[in-house]
């Protein structure tokens, strides 16, 4: 497993780890979710964020969520007072075939669903329509920012 944990933001813990053999562009990916949580207003505190596989998210849905089915992300958030903290898994390979369904490219997709994830790290939800509506603005503009 490789790891990413970048310089010296010692008073911040944002750690990537990709379980898989993909390359992944662990900065930008870091600095997106950076992005999204200064601009809502909160503190890195403690944050894992895992690229894994099918295998692994499925373990975890099945284990936490009882659902016996790869996802795209599961994210555990414990944020409290401004400051972002948890982890959030990602299956690459879901990320993949989303990519394709949606025709857009993976990096761009990857990017979405790390923002996403950030967002739930954060208290946004998505289980109404309105909820998901709300989330898939602010993954539109923060993918704005990022410029994809």
């Amino acid at each position: 497993m490789r790891s990413y944990n970048p310089p010296n933001h010692s008073s911040m813990t944002l750690q990537i780890h990709n379980t898989t053999r993909n390359k992944l562009p662990v900065k930008l990916l870091g600095d997106a979710v950076r992005l999204v949580l200064k601009s809502e207003g909160f503190a890195v505190g403690s944050i894992s964020a895992v690229y894994c596989g099918n295998a692994l998210i499925q373990r975890i849905n099945r284990a936490y969520l009882q659902h016996d089915y790869p996802t795209d992300t599961i994210t555990f958030s414990y944020s409290n007072d401004h400051k972002a903290e948890g982890e959030f898994y990602i299956s690459l390979d879901v990320v993949r075939q989303n990519a394709r369904r949606f025709s857009v490219d993976f990096l761009q997709e990857l990017l979405r669903v790390s923002v996403h994830s950030a967002l739930h790290l954060i208290g946004y939800d998505d289980t109404t329509a309105k909820e998901r509506e709300r989330m898939q603005e602010k993954e539109g503009f923060y993918l704005n920012r990022i410029g994809r």
